[in-house]
C-alpha cells in the first residue's frame, strides 16, 4: 500500500493546506493500492509563489549550469528506473514489458535530448547589427495526462528547466505514483528550491487555478479538447501562453501494394499494445476495397491471438483499461459501432473470459465502417479499430483528412516514393511510414483540434522561451 500524504513545494515535502485524500485502485484487480494527498487553491498559490521567487535566480543560470543539473537528474532517473516501471504498471495497468520497453525509455530520451539541445542551442544571435535573444518565459504550469505518466511529465519538465523556467506540475489524478517519484528524483538531483513544485489535485481546482494565476507565464497542457478550452478561457484574462496536445483519430492508409504483415504490425504496435490508450493510435485503418478481406484474414487472427491479462506477467501483451469509467466509455463505443451497422469481426462487448475483476476489454475490430460513423469520428481511447474501404488513393487521402483531428498518421506501402507522396498530403503533425521506429526527440504535436505548439527536443524547449530584441 502506497501512502503519499504530502505535496512537493519550495524544495520540501509539505502537508496540504486544505487536506484531502485520493484513493487509487489497481486497474487489473480493482483493489486499493494507495492514497495520495490532494492540494487546493492555497497550495497552488504557495507553489507558484515559490516558483516565482526561484525564477529570479534560476532564469539567469548559464546553459552549462543547466546541463549539469539535467545530468544529475538523468543519473537519479536511471537509479529509479525499476521503481518507475512498477509504478506505471500499478497505476496505469501497462504490461511490465511495455513499461520497461517504451514508457521508461521514452522518458529517459527527453532528459538526454534536453542536455544535447543545450550544448548547441543559440540563445543569442546577431542579425546584422541587431541582437536577438531567447530568454526564459517565466513560471510554467505543466498539466499532464494519465496515459503516458513518465514521458509527458519528464518531457515537459526538462524542456522547461532547459529553457530556464521554473515549474509547477499537476499530474493526472489517475496516475500520481510516477509523478511523486519524479519529484523525489528532482529533490535527489539537487534541483534548487522552488524550481520544481508538485501539486496533486483535481483538474477542476488545480488546473483552473494555475491557468488563471497572474504569476504563471505559460501553461503546457496535454489532454482533452473540452479541458483545453476551459484552460484557454481561464488563461485569457492574463494573456498567458497556452500550448496544448489534444486528441486524435489517426488514419492508417494501406496503399494497394502494402505488405499486409507490416500493416498488421502497425496496428499491434501503435493501437493494441497500448490498449488503445494513446492519442496517436491508428484507430482508422483505410484499406483498398480489393484487398479488404485479404487484410482481415491476416489481421483478425493476430488480434485474436493477443495475450490479454495480468500486466505484471512478462508475457502479457495487453493490459486493462485505466479505470472503470474508461471501460464503460469503450463499451459504449463498441455498442454504437454495432448499432450503426459496422461489421464486428473480432472482439466485442464485455470482458475477456477469466478477467472479470479488472477493467479489461476485448481487442475489437470493426469492418464495413464508413467515415461518418461515431466509431470513425470520435476518439475512443480503447482497443477498438475501424476498417474503412476505399477505391482510389485520392479517396483514401480524403477520408484520412476528413476529421477534426490531425495528430498523427500512418502509411503502409512497398513503393517509398508513393508512400512519402501520400504522407505529404495527410494533415497531421507526425507520420509513420511502414511501422518505422518512433523518434522521441522529434517535434510532437498536431494540426486542427489536436492542439497547438510542439513538445520534445529543441522545438519543445522553444515553447518555454520568449524573444527579446536588443539594438545598440
Amino acid at each position: 500500500m502506497r501512502e503519499h500524504n504530502q505535496l512537493y513545494i519550495d524544495g520540501a515535502w509539505r502537508d496540504p493546506l486544505q487536506p484531502s485524500v485520493l484513493e487509487r485502485t489497481d486497474p487489473a484487480t480493482g483493489k486499493v493500492t494507495g492514497r495520495v494527498a490532494l492540494g487546493g487553491e492555497a497550495d497552488v498559490d504557495a507553489a507558484v509563489a515559490a516558483a516565482d521567487r526561484a525564477f529570479a535566480s534560476y532564469s539567469q543560470t548559464t546553459p552549462q549550469e543547466r546541463i549539469e543539473l539535467l545530468e544529475r537528474i538523468l543519473v537519479e532517473f536511471d537509479a529509479r528506473t525499476e521503481d518507475l516501471v512498477q509504478a506505471v504498471t500499478e497505476e496505469l495497468g501497462a504490461p511490465v514489458a511495455l513499461a520497461r520497453g517504451a514508457h521508461l525509455p521514452s522518458g529517459r530520451v527527453q532528459i538526454a535530448t534536453a542536455i544535447e539541445t543545450l550544448k548547441t542551442y543559440p540563445f543569442t544571435e546577431m542579425r546584422g547589427t541587431t541582437e536577438i535573444r531567447k530568454e526564459a518565459l517565466g513560471v510554467a504550469a505543466l498539466i499532464t495526462p494519465w496515459n503516458f505518466p513518465v514521458l509527458q511529465p519528464v518531457g515537459k519538465t526538462v524542456s522547461a528547466l532547459a529553457a530556464g523556467c521554473t515549474v509547477v506540475f499537476k499530474p493526472a489524478q489517475l496516475t500520481p505514483y510516477s509523478a511523486l517519484i519524479l519529484a523525489e528524483i528532482m529533490h535527489a538531483a539537487g534541483v534548487p528550491a522552488g524550481v520544481f513544485n508538485l501539486v496533486n489535485g483535481r483538474g477542476s481546482v488545480i488546473g483552473k487555478k494555475l491557468s488563471s494565476h497572474p504569476d504563471v507565464g505559460m501553461v503546457s497542457f496535454t489532454g482533452s479538447l473540452p479541458a483545453a478550452t476551459e484552460i484557454s478561457i481561464a488563461a485569457a484574462p492574463t494573456a498567458k501562453r497556452v500550448t496544448s496536445e489534444l486528441g486524435g483519430k489517426s488514419p492508417h492508409i494501406l496503399l494497394p501494394d502494402a505488405d499486409l504483415n507490416v500493416a498488421v504490425n502497425t496496428a499491434m504496435n501503435w493501437l493494441m499494445a497500448m490498449t488503445g490508450q494513446l492519442c496517436s493510435a491508428p484507430s482508422r485503418t483505410i484499406v483498398p476495397r480489393s484487398r479488404l478481406e485479404e487484410f482481415l484474414n491476416v489481421l483478425v487472427p493476430a488480434v485474436e491471438a493477443i495475450r490479454v491479462g495480468d500486466p505484471r506477467a512478462e508475457t502479457t501483451a495487453m493490459g486493462p483499461l485505466v479505470s472503470a469509467e474508461q471501460w464503460d466509455i469503450v463499451q459504449g463505443y463498441i455498442r454504437k459501432g454495432i448499432d450503426e451497422g459496422a461489421r464486428l469481426v473480432a472482439g466485442g462487448l464485455g470482458k475477456p473470459e477469466g478477467l472479470e475483476a479488472g477493467h479489461f476489454a476485448k481487442p475489437t475490430v470493426f469492418a464495413d465502417v464508413t467515415n461518418s460513423m461515431t466509431i470513425a469520428r470520435e476518439e475512443i481511447f480503447g482497443p477498438v479499430m475501424s476498417v474503412i474501404a476505399y477505391d482510389t488513393v485520392e479517396e483514401a487521402i480524403q477520408i484520412a483528412n476528413d476529421s477534426p483531428f490531425g495528430l498523427a498518421g500512418y502509411v503502409t506501402g512497398s513503393d517509398p516514393a508513393a508512400a512519402h507522396a501520400v504522407a505529404e498530403k495527410i494533415r497531421a503533425g507526425y507520420i509513420i511510414i511502414n511501422d518505422t521506429d518512433f523518434d522521441w526527440s522529434a517535434p510532437w504535436g498536431g494540426y486542427k483540434q489536436s492542439g497547438n505548439g510542439r513538445e520534445f527536443g529543441p522545438d519543445g524547449m522553444e515553447e518555454y522561451l520568449e524573444t527579446k530584441v536588443v539594438r545598440a
